[in-house]
């Protein structure tokens, strides 16, 4: 991961997409301060733009690596699915004002 001032990202574009075109990041500072980060681009079948067909996406690769050291642990589709289908959204009482108007109700009255 390299990491860019805002001017010198400017300055120096072409080298820092080269970078993220061979699969790096760029981290971008304001003032030293993490604000952005730039990360090759995928495709939504997965495959990093410019990859082979058969070859792993970065963000695969990444997320395997952080599973192998037992720090994520990657959802099943199906069991998502499965959720979704057994816990609809709560219906609320006719009348019943919405969500947003429930909540700035709730922060006037915090206010008095």
């Amino acid at each position: 991961m390299i990491k860019a001032g805002i001017a010198n990202l400017k300055n120096n574009l072409s080298r820092y997409l080269d970078v993220v075109r061979a699969g790096g990041e760029v981290v971008v500072l304001d003032r030293d301060t993490p604000v952005a980060r730039i990360v090759p681009f995928t495709r939504p079948d997965g495959v990093a733009a410019g990859a082979e067909p058969g070859q792993a996406a970065p963000e695969d690769e990444r997320l395997a690596a952080l599973e192998r050291q037992g720090l994520i642990k990657r959802g099943d589709r199906s069991a998502v699915r499965d959720w979704v289908r057994t816990h609809r959204p709560v219906r609320l009482p006719r009348g019943a004002g919405s969500v947003v108007e429930t909540l700035l109700e709730m922060r006037r009255e915090d206010a008095r």
